[in-house]
């Protein structure tokens, strides 16, 4: 029992209900069992007092290194019982937040000083070992799928990235999106080495196009599909506050477009056929009969209503000769907002088919860029961009490689 106790000190476990009870030695990390009780609570419902149930199963909590191997925290919450009213609650810890599963010191420890801090050093150290890590361009390689993205590093200002699509390996990190910071990124490499590039996805950003044209003559441009989505659900968000703006701010047709906005953006097909009580408009009512009523506020609303629902099934379906061809037939007579992005469907054509035919997107590198922002917001911010992308470098591509080479062990 003292072994257990020594492992609880050595680990930095303050909460003295924790418990541990093994140690496992899993190959790759190492496996602590605990398990979080003490005497049960009154219920936060009926204030009456509770009673021990059982154990919730057991949480994976990934903690700090502990003599040089991860650790991974397996802890058993005591689960109590109100014999009252039946409510369920379960035991608390300041190891780590309620329904979380990063304990609090992981995520304190992100930035450099923090780092320090703890390892009880000063910060020229950290930034001297962040600097250590030199990650040279290989201009004789280039992905034959590439996506195009970009981030924000400072506020008001985006900045450039590029990443493998097959292997997740961000290929380059620029401070900026220019055309002017692309081309001589890329210039670099051979232009042999760029004709290998086969596939580019990128969102609607039109500056991209030209100079991907420009510097990947054998490359086809892949629209990413959720943007093309969101442009027509903002076309017609944007029609529906038209109408709604024309209704008295007090009036029950004002009142139910602004409440039920989402229902005319969803797809007609996937709607709930649930009924459930519509204080707006004192009723039980399904979702489907909710969008009927609301459609019967203007004739116009159903009209474009009716215009997006077809154009969002034939993209679905990948139906690109009815897409284009219902785009041709109606844009003459559409709303001036549908009109610009319908415009842009039929000047882009060529990428927009190229999306519907071809299964790739920039869902990837989407959530590449949530990482950073996750990196960012951790460190409370960037000043200097090298130290930003080196720790973008160090999070995604070090990491990716070194759980691929434990996956291949395995």
């Amino acid at each position: 029992m003292e072994q257990f106790d020594f492992i609880t000190n050595l680990l930095g476990i303050k909460d003295p209900n924790i418990t541990i009870l093994d140690v496992i030695d899993a190959g790759t990390h190492k496996d602590v069992l605990a398990k979080l009780e003490y005497q049960a609570p009154k219920c936060h419902n009926c204030q009456a007092q509770m009673a021990k149930y059982d154990f919730q199963k057991a949480s994976k909590i990934p903690y700090l290194e502990c003599a040089g191997y991860k650790t991974l925290i397996r802890l058993s919450k005591r689960r109590f019982r109100c014999p009252n009213c039946g409510k369920m609650a379960v035991a608390e810890t300041s190891l780590i937040k309620k329904n979380h599963q990063i304990p609090v010191i992981l995520n304190q420890k992100v930035s450099m000083t923090t780092i320090a801090e703890n390892l009880a050093v000063s910060t020229s150290p950290v930034i001297r070992k962040l600097k250590e890590f030199q990650f040279k361009t290989d201009l004789t390689w280039l992905p034959e799928n590439m996506s195009w993205d970009e981030y924000s590093f400072k506020k008001g200002k985006m900045s450039f990235i590029t990443q493998d699509f097959d292997s997740l390996k961000v290929v380059a990190i620029l401070d900026g999106r220019t055309q002017a910071t692309i081309r001589n990124l890329f210039l670099r490499y051979p232009r042999s080495v760029r004709n290998r590039v086969k596939i580019i996805t990128m969102d609607m950003f039109s500056p991209y196009y030209d100079i991907a044209k420009k510097l990947f003559p054998s490359a086809k441009i892949v629209l990413d599909r959720f943007h093309i989505v969101q442009h027509m659900s903002r076309a017609m968000n944007r029609l529906r506050v038209q109408i709604m703006n024309q209704f008295d701010r007090k009036s029950h047709q004002y009142r139910a477009l602004k409440r039920y906005w989402k229902l005319i953006l969803q797809d007609s097909l996937k709607l709930s056929d649930k009924r459930f009580y519509r204080p707006t408009f004192r009723m039980h009512l399904t979702n489907q009969e909710i969008v009927t009523k609301l459609l019967s506020y203007s004739q116009e609303l159903r009209q474009h209503y009716e215009l997006y629902q077809l154009l969002l099934f034939h993209f679905q379906e990948k139906q690109a000769d009815q897409f284009f061809r219902l785009i041709e037939e109606t844009i003459s007579n559409a709303n001036p907002v549908f009109q610009t992005v319908l415009k842009t469907f039929l000047k882009d054509r060529d990428k927009v088919i190229n999306a519907l035919e071809l299964p790739y997107s920039n869902a990837m590198l989407e959530a590449t860029n949530n990482i950073i922002k996750v990196i960012k917001r951790n460190a409370f911010g960037f000043r200097n961009f090298e130290n930003f992308k080196t720790r973008i470098f160090i999070a995604i591509n070090i990491k990716r490689e070194k759980t691929n080479r434990v996956l291949s062990r395995c």
